[in-house]
């Protein structure tokens, strides 16, 4: 797993040469800096000093609701799983990473025994450990133990905050790979939040020629521009706005539009990637803002638009590597709020944001 261990027996005693600190989340809207006692190290484990640690949207509702779905935060629980950091200690059988080593790490350890592992779709895999997944503890720590085939080496010129969103950044790629996106292919990404914004960057990057975004905020938009969308469409959260949306989304492609990505997965924004894509098309659903939406399905299928949809990832750190060191993808503009590790930085950080508003990324520097 995250082998930062699972209850809340984790938290440390005295006795460690160097005690290990972690921002645990204790209760609703409650996180405390408390020591943090990492599991033995095995065979094929690294032990990984963390250096650039993001905030993720799924850490922001852990903290305000202490669960998401059907995972619930019952004790307390390390937060944090977009990370990278310096390789400390190697275990034995581990002989592609060096002490020193600067990696990102991949956050989800799956069972590699279940049909969705042997069939190459570990993400699917019911038995993953995920960070910050209760009861999985996450990676918000000065270290974390963690299997060495999940670490991937950063290439020089390749910042440690940018092998920390490796992890937004391979739900794009993820989806655009699921989706088919290539240098033929018209994307509309509905929703210019964090994931949005990476999901239009990891479309230019597959090569897609015109990249329509929209949302309901200037400020989002404006940045999409700068990040490369072609043109950007303000819409309102009304459902009787969809079919003049639709139009003005259209008229701004200028031609069909072959996939949307929904990246806020809410009945409007699904509606209107449906609405808006091309006969034959299809939608990606990336976000999962709402648990059940209505759907104008019927006319969608009159048209054959399929329908997939997105679970975090596969296989995508080294791909986004090669994104990052070939200068493809830059994610550099995205982080727009830094923070250390004390508990007034953890606390402010996490109230940036949840916030919004100007922040994007909010990252730790350990």
């Amino acid at each position: 797993m995250g082998k930062g261990a699972q209850g809340s027996d984790a938290a440390a005693g005295a006795g460690e040469v160097e005690e290990n600190m972690a921002a645990w989340l204790v209760a609703k809207n409650t996180l405390k800096i408390m020591p943090f006692k990492l599991p033995p190290l095995g065979p094929h484990d690294v032990r990984v000093r963390m250096k650039a640690v993001g905030i993720c949207g799924s850490d922001v509702h852990y903290l305000r609701e202490m669960r998401i779905a059907h995972f619930v935060v019952k004790e307390p629980m390390v937060i944090g799983h977009e990370c990278a950091g310096v390789i400390e200690e190697v275990g034995a059988g581990v002989t592609h990473l060096s002490v020193g080593d600067r990696v990102a790490l991949e956050p989800g350890v799956s069972c590699w025994r279940c049909r969705h592992c042997k069939g190459g779709r570990y993400n699917l895999c019911s038995d993953m450990k995920f960070f910050a997944t209760p009861p999985v503890h996450g990676s918000l720590a000065n270290q974390v133990v963690h299997p060495g085939d999940l670490c991937f080496k950063l290439p020089d010129g390749v910042t440690l905050e940018e092998g920390a969103m490796c992890e937004p950044l391979s739900v794009g790629v993820h989806a655009c790979r699921r989706a088919g996106v290539g240098p033929e292919t018209g994307v509309l990404v509905v929703g210019a939040g964090p994931i949005g914004l990476v999901t239009l960057l990891a479309a230019r990057a597959f090569g897609a020629p015109r990249v329509v975004i929209v949302d309901v905020d200037d400020h989002r938009l404006s940045v999409a521009t700068a990040l490369g969308a072609a043109a950007t469409v303000k819409v309102s959260t009304r459902d009787e706005d969809l079919d003049a949306e639709v139009e003005r989304i259209q008229a701004a492609m200028g031609s069909d539009i072959d996939v949307s990505l929904d990246c806020a997965g809410f009945s409007k924004t699904m509606s209107t990637a449906l609405e808006a894509t091309r006969a034959g098309g299809k939608v990606c659903l990336v976000g999962m803002g709402h648990n059940e939406m209505t759907l104008p399905m019927t006319s969608a299928a009159a048209r054959e638009v399929d329908v997939v949809g997105v679970f975090r990832y596969k296989d995508t750190w080294p791909l986004c590597i090669d994104f990052l060191r070939s200068g493809k993808v830059d994610v550099k503009p995205l982080i727009t709020h830094r923070f250390g590790f004390s508990q007034r930085d953890v606390e402010e950080a996490f109230e940036v944001s949840a916030r919004g508003r100007d922040a994007i990324k909010v990252m730790f520097n350990l």
